[in-house]
């Protein structure tokens, strides 16, 4: 049973980064349209930057501590390419920049977008497994 509630635990943090990646490519776009001034649109990302790092190490600690260890094992890079944004101070967006790298910072979130809908497929299988295990 406790294996079922770190497996929701564990979904419900992977959706809630997929909503910060979402929302980030959404201020991106609402940028790249003119819709947003880049001010508005580095301030809503750069909002939301330490907040997403601080869950993804947080779903890493939970996978390590519940004992998924291929899961943790797949999450570790997302985890390890985040803490060196981090020590290269390139994880915020700069607002005179942002026209420059918008290209770069987009095609980083999808990728981020599509390496977390991965992850979130691995983890209903998982759930709907444990489910499937508990119920016999």
């Amino acid at each position: 049973m406790v294996d079922l509630f770190s497996w929701l635990l564990v979904f419900f943090f992977i959706i809630s980064l997929l909503a910060i990646i979402g929302y980030q490519l959404m201020s991106l776009t609402d940028l790249e349209v003119d819709y947003i001034n880049p001010y508005d649109s580095a301030a809503r990302i750069n909002m939301l930057v330490m907040p997403e790092f601080v869950t993804q190490g947080i779903l890493c600690i939970i996978f390590l501590v519940a004992g998924h260890w291929f899961m943790f094992l797949l999450s570790l890079p997302y985890l390890y390419f985040n803490v060196r944004l981090y020590q290269k101070r390139q994880h915020l967006l700069d607002v005179t920049e942002i026209y420059n790298q918008m290209h770069w910072e987009k095609k980083q979130r999808l990728f981020k977008l599509g390496y977390l809908v991965t992850l979130l497929v691995i983890c209903l299988f998982w759930l709907l497994w444990t489910v499937g295990e508990v119920h016999k």
